[in-house]
């Protein structure tokens, strides 16, 4: 076990002393009729949320190695405080909540933070749940959450841009039992070449995730990723196919497609899609009830990021079979098409008990909530 002990710290910003997200040019934001976008709190470089069963809204972060606590006890608009629970830690971007307590995913290693709502203002306490992770920065960071079977789901992004590695834990979604005395990941589905975000269908129960193509390629190929888990150990491609039907020029000149998994529906070319989520809650109008909400994080080095290269949330509309018909995109302007530059780039998004939907953004350090009401 690992005990250290944390500072309780209270965020300025949006709840006292100067603040940057006043700044934030959300008029140019573009959202459908009856929906609206308001700061919802100022977290430095934030990614995944997670939920606890008081309300308490737990973000990771990458780049700023803190993991956080979004305190609203009366439910208001944004949250009345934010919390520091660690800091020093490398690329803490995932965080799940189970029973009571934080998962905090930091590259090789799993850190619990057990009963950490009667923790947070008195040292909440780290304890290694597993170092069974390979240690490699490269797509180090990780994005989790528990499935509807009680594990803890885990992907292992490849060591590279595009390769193939002896160790096949590589490329990969994991998930392990972390009631064990031991959790070990076990492989759940393969090739796999960087997934940043999953979900379970509501009504099925069947795994989702996007997954980023691979980069030199060039600017219009290969297309991210929306997969369909069917069953366990599927292969998705990587490193031999991408996008369901390019051979790589290394890998896979004598692979054969239709030998592995076909995207479910394709996204952009470089669109970094991250942190979706199903939108199960009953706010929005019915055409988004458990349809597939995407984060596009937008491309780091594509030549231009003119047209549809990300800085966006898109909708996957699913019809009643689970077939993937429709792409579209849902709140844009996080862009500047003008001068190619952006100012923002949502990372996750976290379906609230109220039906609204928190959006983290981890360029402008700020999570948003989006509401909708009927327009009169």
């Amino acid at each position: 076990m690992i005990r250290t002990t944390f500072a309780f710290i209270l965020c300025f910003g949006l709840f006292g002393g100067a603040s940057h997200a006043a700044d934030l040019p959300l008029d140019k934001l573009r959202l459908p009729p009856g929906f609206s976008i308001s700061i919802y709190a100022e977290v430095d470089n934030a990614r995944q949320m997670a939920m606890g069963k008081d309300g308490t809204v737990y973000v990771g972060s990458r780049r700023a190695g803190k993991v956080y606590a979004l305190l609203n006890p009366g439910h208001a608009p944004a949250a009345q405080q934010v919390v520091v629970l660690d800091q020093g830690l490398s690329m803490p971007s995932g965080v799940a909540y189970r029973d009571g307590d934080l998962y905090v995913a930091d590259i090789d290693r799993l850190y619990r933070y057990p009963a950490i709502a009667r923790t947070l203002d008195n040292s909440p306490r780290r304890e290694l749940a597993t170092d069974q992770f390979p240690d490699k920065t490269h797509h180090g960071w990780k994005f989790i959450k528990f499935g509807p079977d009680g594990k803890l789901y885990v992907p292992v992004g490849a060591p590279c841009n595009i390769c193939l590695s002896d160790d096949p834990i590589f490329a990969t979604i994991t998930r392990l039992d972390v009631s064990a005395a031991q959790p070990a990941p076990e492989i759940y589905v393969k090739g796999v070449r960087n997934s940043v975000g999953f979900d379970w269908h509501p009504g099925t129960g069947d795994l989702w995730f996007t997954d980023n193509g691979g980069d030199g390629l060039g600017d219009e190929v290969p297309a991210d990723e929306l997969n369909h888990v069917i069953r366990k150990n599927q292969h998705f491609g990587y490193p031999y196919i991408h996008q369901g039907d390019i051979r790589d020029r290394k890998f896979g000149q004598d692979k054969n497609p239709a030998d592995y998994q076909e995207p479910a529906q394709k996204l952009g070319a470089h669109v970094a899609a991250l942190g979706m989520s199903f939108y199960t809650g009953d706010m929005f109008p019915a055409a988004y009830h458990n349809q597939i909400i995407i984060p596009e994080h937008g491309s780091w080095n594509r030549s231009t990021r003119a047209g549809h290269v990300g800085y966006r949330l898109t909708m996957v509309t699913l019809d009643a079979a689970g077939k993937a018909v429709q792409y579209t995109p849902f709140i844009t302007g996080w862009l500047d098409e003008a001068t190619n530059k952006s100012w923002g780039r949502p990372a996750a998004t976290l379906v609230m008990p109220d039906g609204s939907l928190l959006i983290s953004d981890d360029k402008a350090g700020v999570v948003y909530r989006v509401t909708y009401q009927a327009p009169e």
